[in-house]
């Protein structure tokens, strides 16, 4: 079953500096059929003006995923951990027993857009830590490339929860074929771009809860930047 989430149906943020989009509810934006999905709990979709961005601010036992989509991300935390984020890079931050960070635009002339995704953790108040990889840094991957996972394995960050990230920027007109376990869930994010999934046409901002299903079948329009979730 493929369950779609249209991006005009998203919560809104407008406040001046930040143009946001919830596909869950989050912040002023609270909408009882659309809390999150299995342990996903928030997918934004940011946009921050120059020089500006959020400042400190405390959490605990969340694991928040960064993917950056354009411009430049700079972060800073109570663990010491200091860094800039690019296009193609996904940072996680296990925020466990508690952490205080920042996250501004790292320029003072360009725009930053990022996926901003909150998965519940499986321990609680473990000690928190700071994570931050390449996966979509050079080109087309044409493929999705596993970018987080409970074991670390194939290079991608870990996670404390039994979920995994992929990511992947596709060409246009490529088709990929993605098989799936029917006694998982599954949640696809059409991050840029316009994408054929299982012969439905879906478009930046368009998201996908799937249960039961076997395969995923894409077949991209224009050139695509992808999100998949499984989950437990």
């Amino acid at each position: 079953m493929f369950t779609k989430r249209f991006r005009d149906e998203r919560g809104p943020t407008d406040a001046g500096w930040l143009k946001s989009m919830h596909s869950f509810s989050f912040g002023h934006y609270m909408n009882p059929h659309h809390m999150g999905y299995g342990v996903l709990r928030v997918i934004n979709d940011d946009r921050v003006i120059p020089g500006a961005g959020f400042g400190s601010h405390p959490h605990n036992n969340m694991e928040i995923i960064s993917y950056v989509l354009s411009g430049a991300l700079e972060h800073k935390d109570s663990m010491g951990t200091g860094s800039v984020i690019r296009p193609g890079e996904v940072q996680i931050m296990s925020a466990g027993s508690g952490v205080v960070h920042s996250e501004y635009n790292h320029s003072k002339k360009e725009s930053v857009r990022f996926l901003q995704m909150w998965i519940m953790p499986s321990v609680r108040n473990e000690a928190p830590r700071y994570q931050q990889g390449e996966f979509t840094t050079h080109g087309d991957t044409n493929r999705f490339v596993l970018a987080v996972s409970p074991t670390g394995e194939d290079g991608s960050l870990t996670i404390r929860q039994d979920a995994k990230l992929y990511v992947g920027r596709f060409a246009a007109e490529v088709s990929e074929r993605v098989s799936l376990n029917p006694n998982r869930r599954y949640w696809l994010q059409v991050a840029e771009g316009i994408v054929t999934v299982n012969d439905d046409e879906a478009r930046e901002g368009d998201g996908y809860a799937i249960e039961g299903e076997s395969e995923l079948r894409l077949h991209t329009q224009t050139s695509a930047n992808l999100v998949l979730f499984d989950l437990p």
